[in-house]
């Protein structure tokens, strides 16, 4: 073999080493994670106030794509009923209501408490798993909801 079609090769084999490599490192990093959400400047995606406490608040990421913010869960629950698209690899996150932590909406716990205020009056609270709700005595006074129950048979999006 000729040290040019050597060099050849090698360069092909490094060039799709490399896509290899990148392929694997983009498919190991998983969903996107969930932002920071800034209290101060954020603007619900659907209703347009501010996002001002974290522990009703939730947001849709999506590779490429800036942040989907909504102040309460109720309006990220109306945003996806509406039917605007959600680009593709999004993941919705929802704020545990009791530790202000961000948790996957598809596979959180939902309250609705009657006449609770959160930021739109939807009565929505939301907590990453069973133990955590069980742990928030505001929780105790209201009903819990799967996941199917607030956001439909599709849920939101993972």
């Amino acid at each position: 073999m000729t040290k040019r079609r050597e060099a050849v090769l090698g360069t092909r084999y490094s060039v799709l080493g490399m896509a290899a490599v990148t392929l694997l490192a983009a498919c190991a990093s998983g969903p996107p994670q969930p932002a920071m959400l800034d209290t101060r400047n954020t603007e619900c995606a659907h209703c347009r106030m501010i996002a001002s406490d974290v522990h009703y608040a939730a947001q849709i990421v999506a590779p490429g794509e800036e942040p989907t913010f909504f102040d309460d869960v109720g309006c990220l629950r109306d945003y996806l009923k509406s039917g605007t698209a959600v680009p593709a690899g999004a993941v919705a996150y929802v704020a545990d209501h009791r530790t202000g932590e961000w948790a996957m909406a598809a596979d959180a716990v939902y309250t609705k408490i009657v006449g609770y205020s959160t930021p739109m009056n939807s009565g929505l609270i939301a907590h990453a798993d069973a133990k955590s709700r069980e742990a928030d005595p505001g929780a105790q006074r209201g009903e819990r909801f799967d996941v199917a129950s607030i956001f439909g048979p599709g849920g939101p999006p993972r």
